[in-house]
């Protein structure tokens, strides 16, 4: 008989440790007025949930997004665990599905380390060899979320030294007003580095003197002390 939601989130659920909420609560600004307002916690770790997937091999489509819609962060975290997995195993029929209802969805994936561990084996595994106007869709979204998506899912490229997207989405953010987003897009700045130092210091020296502070110093964040304060001195 196919797994219940209700069996899940019981499941869950007895693994909440109060001490570890209180403490999730503040590391992820759930304050007000802070990015994750209003995120509630129960104070599970992400190891003891991807233990977790394996109590559930066989969980329906249709509970993702039940899952999804709980106010508890592990319980959409673990959804998104969930679907990874399923996209993995799953045929192109599947991971269509799959890929859609992520996008369906994106309100919930409403913080850094929801969208991390999950944009870029979901959205950018798909996305690899299609068309990338939902990338680009996303990167122009009101919602914060919505663009760290957009270029987090770059990630699955940049592994394959496929860098164009990066770049493209990178230079499209450049305004964002956004401290996560600077950070993001300094991040994988950052991994392309570490495959082409070429092709990132090309970007560089186009945008670097445009780029917000925190964007330009994860970026660089690998290079040497002297070729840092260089850039950070606007003297490239």
């Amino acid at each position: 008989m196919p797994i219940t939601l209700l069996e899940i989130q019981e499941r869950v659920r007895r693994e909440a440790n109060p001490k570890v909420a209180s403490h999730l609560q503040r590391f992820f600004k759930t304050g007000p007025g802070q990015y994750g307002e209003k995120d509630v916690f129960l104070g599970i770790r992400v190891p003891v949930l991807r233990r977790l997937t394996n109590s559930f091999p066989n969980v329906p489509v249709f509970i993702f997004p039940r899952l999804l819609a709980s106010p508890y962060h592990e319980e959409r975290m673990l959804a998104l665990l969930l679907m990874i997995r399923r996209f993995e195993r799953g045929d192109e029929k599947i991971q269509e599905r799959i890929f859609s209802l992520y996008l369906a969805n994106t309100k919930r994936i409403n913080n850094w380390d929801l969208v991390d561990v999950s944009a870029p084996g979901i959205v950018g595994a798909y996305l690899h060899n299609r068309d990338k106007t939902p990338l680009y869709e996303l990167a122009r979204s009101s919602m914060l979320w919505d663009r760290r998506i957009s270029i987090v899912v770059t990630f699955y490229d940049i592994r394959r030294h496929h860098f164009d997207d990066a770049l493209v989405v990178s230079a499209q953010l450049l305004a964002d007003k956004e401290d996560l987003i600077h950070k993001a897009a300094g991040w994988m700045l950052r991994e392309i580095g570490k495959r082409d130092v070429a092709v990132l210091d090309l970007f560089l020296i186009r945008y670097y003197r445009k780029m917000p502070r925190t964007m330009l110093r994860y970026a660089i964040e690998k290079f040497s002390e002297e070729k840092r304060m260089s850039y950070l001195k606007g003297k490239v």
